[in-house]
């Protein structure tokens, strides 16, 4: 079975809890595959490696892991989605200059940002589609299934954030 890695990033009620209390919360749920950093106070950021069918039933089994060890938290983001050309060019072993020619040279059929200021943002599920098909990159399955089922799974946290 294979192992799909993404990030879960949660917002926690106060008072904030340490993050000893938290791996506590998380072990004696049977959350044991997450690394967990904190970072702003109330933030907490969960690394995962789920050994799954697919990617959605390892982002769908640790977010129920997380709903049982952590219930009044705020499930804010999934990652990885959303990345800008120096973030996908780290994931398939390029520069971000390389990135930014295809993007030049394909202004066709290269994808659309989700989001264009000074920096542009896309998601990462697009570029590695994109870099596939159109330039014969080699693109880890896994990472390539998780970016989709992370793109599904956003647009519903944003929203139940939002109300």
């Amino acid at each position: 079975m294979p192992e799909f890695p993404f990030l879960v990033r949660l917002r926690l009620p106060a008072p904030h809890p340490s993050l000893e209390w938290i791996e506590n919360r998380l072990a004696l749920a049977g959350c044991t595959d997450a690394l967990v950093g904190l970072g702003l106070p109330g933030r907490v950021a969960l690394s995962f490696e789920r050994e799954a069918e697919s990617a959605g039933s390892a982002l769908e089994s640790a977010l129920g892991d997380l709903q049982r060890a952590l219930p009044k938290a705020e499930l804010a983001e999934v990652e990885p989605d959303l990345a800008g050309l120096s973030d996908a060019a780290e994931i398939v072993g390029v520069t971000r200059q390389n990135l930014r020619k295809l993007m030049l040279a394909h202004p066709d059929t290269f994808p659309l940002p989700v989001h264009q200021g000074t920096t542009a943002i896309w998601h990462l599920s697009d570029l590695l589609d994109w870099l596939e098909e159109h330039q014969s990159y080699d693109v880890d399955p896994t990472l390539k299934a998780v970016s989709w089922a992370a793109r599904r799974l956003n647009p519903s946290l944003r929203a139940a954030l939002s109300s």
